[in-house]
């Protein structure tokens, strides 16, 4: 199937609290990850683990996906999930053209981690999109 759904984030107000809700309900394994540019305790960004990773960090498990977890920026930010993309600038296209909106235009991750973008469609619902980078 084409354009998997491949990362969700779920902003918070308590990373600590949160935390510990989804590794005590789900058992799910949360580690802090090193973003180039953070700046900050509120810019702090915790891997979500699922499910167990390959060296490339992507799920071993056909169709399984992991996730993030960061300080909640706004009191509106919605539980995201990502949609995977060969191109986000092809898609950003189409999600105008179908009457959808760009929140967010394509962003580096950080390198070799690939692109982001966000978008509202026409139901008022809010996504993103992930481009994979090209690896050397």
């Amino acid at each position: 199937m084409k354009n998997p759904i491949v990362h969700f984030e779920i902003p918070v107000d308590d990373i600590e609290r949160a935390k510990t809700f989804y590794t005590q309900v789900f058992d799910w394994q949360i580690e802090k990850f090193e973003m180039p540019d953070s700046s900050s305790d509120e810019d702090d960004y915790y891997m979500v683990r699922t499910i167990e990773v390959d060296e490339k960090q992507m799920p071993k498990q056909a169709g399984g996906i992991n996730g993030g977890l960061m300080k909640r920026k706004d009191p509106g930010q919605p539980f995201m999930n990502y949609v995977s993309t060969d191109s986000i600038d092809n898609t950003l296209n189409a999600i105008k053209e179908a009457g959808g909106e760009v929140l967010m235009s394509k962003t580096e991750i950080a390198p070799n981690m690939g692109w982001i973008a966000a978008f509202r469609d026409t139901e008022g619902n809010i996504m993103g999109l992930h481009e994979i980078a090209e690896l050397d």
